[in-house]
């Protein structure tokens, strides 16, 4: 993938821990209960999706995956019988456990503190100029309404769903991420609420794919817009900043007596 795509991914995507957390939290498991064949799944599914957007970016998501396979090997092989169940050092689960409760701790440490920060934020507005000016750090973005992860699996429904091309150097859409940006976020602005995927129906192309998904994550990021999904696994849509949502309303006025030929238009 040439750097005209690269949309601080490294900063974006924080790890194989944070999907692990998240694959725990959408199958409703505790931590302690991590079913490892099931997450194993689940995992290498969000693994095929990441390497088609970047096989950089997959590392260490490729490490982990080597990491489940191995304990979900351990656990089919014959264990000797034991009348009480495995504490957790003796667990083959047992570590990739301890981890996750770790970095599970450090996560919610880092989100109350987050929030603290904005509801002071808005208690104390004019305080905000007092403070010294800084260059924007991209990674520091998050995408609230809608879970990253989320995000990527509506993604992985539309690659799985459409039959996406292997670009030939004659076909290759080298077309820059500020175009997409640039015409995603003024049909969002016109429409005012946009189905994630509807915005690939049009194209198979899979550098045009590629390209239009990190446009529509650098949009939620670092462009105000933002994302809601009514349903686990439901269609996710994408909306403008609320600003623009406020001037697109139309003006209210007062009610104006209709007549009957207004009347019979209105049928």
């Amino acid at each position: 993938m040439i750097n005209t795509y690269r949309v601080e991914l490294e900063g974006l995507f924080t790890g194989p821990l944070d999907l692990l957390l998240y694959l725990v939290r959408r199958n409703e498991l505790s931590i302690i209960e991590l079913r490892i064949a099931r997450i194993t799944q689940q995992f290498q599914e969000f693994l095929n999706v990441l390497e088609f957007i970047d096989i950089d970016l997959a590392g260490d998501f490729v490490v982990m995956a080597s990491t489940l396979a191995e304990i979900k090997s351990r656990e089919v092989l014959p264990q000797p019988e034991q009348e009480e169940e495995p504490t957790i050092d003796e667990d083959p689960r047992g570590e990739l456990i301890q981890q996750l409760l770790e970095y599970k701790r450090f996560k919610d440490a880092s989100t109350a503190l987050e929030d603290r920060a904005a509801e002071w934020q808005e208690r104390y507005p004019r305080l905000s100029d007092d403070r010294p000016s800084a260059g924007k750090d991209p990674s520091a973005d998050r995408i609230k309404e809608v879970e990253l992860w989320d995000l990527v699996s509506a993604f992985a429904r539309v690659v799985e769903r459409q039959v996406i091309d292997e670009e030939t150097s004659i076909r290759y859409d080298d077309t820059p991420i500020s175009v997409y940006i640039q015409q995603i976020g003024d049909l969002v602005r016109k429409e005012q609420r946009v189905a994630f995927t509807a915005l690939f129906e049009e194209t198979t192309l899979r550098s045009k794919v590629v390209g239009m998904f990190l446009a529509v994550l650098e949009l939620l990021r670092s462009h105000s817009f933002r994302a809601e999904q009514e349903e686990e696994y439901g269609e996710i849509w994408i909306l403008p900043p609320i600003e623009s949502a406020i001037q697109s309303e139309p003006e209210t006025s007062k009610p104006e007596t209709v007549d009957n030929a207004d009347e019979n238009s209105l049928g």
